[in-house]
């Protein structure tokens, strides 16, 4: 194992996961960047490289092209169009979905045999046609889940309480998007379940909260980057040092022949299972709306 990770788009997000992984303890040897626009790729390889000095990691980083892909661990994919405002996850498929067809095939053709680990939106959906496009084991193919929106669950359950975020144990599971919903029947702080702690209505306004605050930042700065940064970057090092931490990553559900952020483990070669959690009646309910959403729009490209 080289530990050498390509990001895919170089755009805020690409940018910020870069960021990210050269600001923290990693494992990683090798970063390379690459976009359409091999311009932007190069300077932010530059710019990255500047912080190298200071950095509490030290890494080679370049820019580079997808025949750099054969012997990558890891390929984080963050292009495509952006979210624009007003606009749903959903949106954005039949932009985002014809990038994706000729990308694979050109990363797969370099003899890449590593994890993907899918970014871009509606990242739920792209990450199953990622996985049939790249023919790849299901474990080989990841997204990143409703990890983002379990951290701004747990954040503002911190918040109401007033303990640390990494106290509470909570997931956002389903669709990363409009469907997704907050795990109450499992969640707790230092084994208390959160149900104890808070009301119904508090619970309610703290689910909303996490579902839809991404739009709220999309309506104000533009874009989100700096949470997504942060969380892939979690996501790289559980995977790089095979910590087998539960994480609500999507992952491939056999069953519903789908992928959909719900708590699994992860280690070196991907996910090593999916949690076998009993849900509530209305929270089964709430994840079947979900997985219908996801396969509608599959169903949309397929046809």
């Amino acid at each position: 194992m080289s530990n050498k990770v390509m990001i895919v788009g170089t755009g805020n997000v690409g940018a910020s996961i870069g960021y990210c992984l050269v600001n923290q303890r990693t494992a990683i040897n090798e970063l390379v960047l690459t976009d359409i626009n091999m311009e932007d790729a190069e300077g932010e390889a530059m710019d990255l490289r500047d912080t190298l000095a200071v950095s509490p990691s030290f890494m080679k980083i370049k820019s580079g092209t997808y025949k750099d892909a054969g012997d990558c661990d890891i390929i984080v994919i963050t292009a495509g169009v952006p979210q624009k405002p007003g606009e749903s996850r959903m949106d954005l498929l039949k932009k985002n979905a014809a990038i994706f067809k000729d990308m694979i095939s050109q990363i797969m053709d370099a003899g890449f045999n590593g994890i993907f680990l899918v970014v871009t939106n509606p990242m739920d959906v792209m990450t199953y046609l990622t996985w049939q496009y790249s023919g790849l084991p299901e474990e080989q193919v990841i997204g990143s889940g409703t990890v983002l929106d379990s951290a701004r669950l747990r954040y503002r359950i911190s918040e109401r309480l007033g303990v640390a975020p990494k106290s509470v144990h909570a997931f956002q599971i389903g669709e990363h998007g409009d469907t997704e919903f907050s795990l109450w029947s499992t969640s707790s702080l230092g084994g208390v379940p959160l149900d104890k702690l808070l009301k119904a209505k508090e619970r309610d306004e703290i689910e909303e909260f996490a579902r839809h605050e991404a739009y709220e930042i999309i309506n104000k700065k533009g874009a989100t980057y700096y949470g997504i940064g942060a969380c892939v970057t979690k996501i790289i090092n559980c995977i790089l040092g095979d910590e087998k931490r539960i994480m609500s990553i999507s992952s491939y559900d056999d069953f519903n022949k789908v992928y959909y952020g719900f708590p699994a483990v992860l280690g070196r070669h991907g996910v090593i299972r999916r949690l076998d959690i009993k849900l509530t009646e209305k929270e089964g309910i709430k994840l079947q709306k979900s997985i219908n959403a996801i396969k509608d729009a599959i169903k949309e490209i397929e046809n």
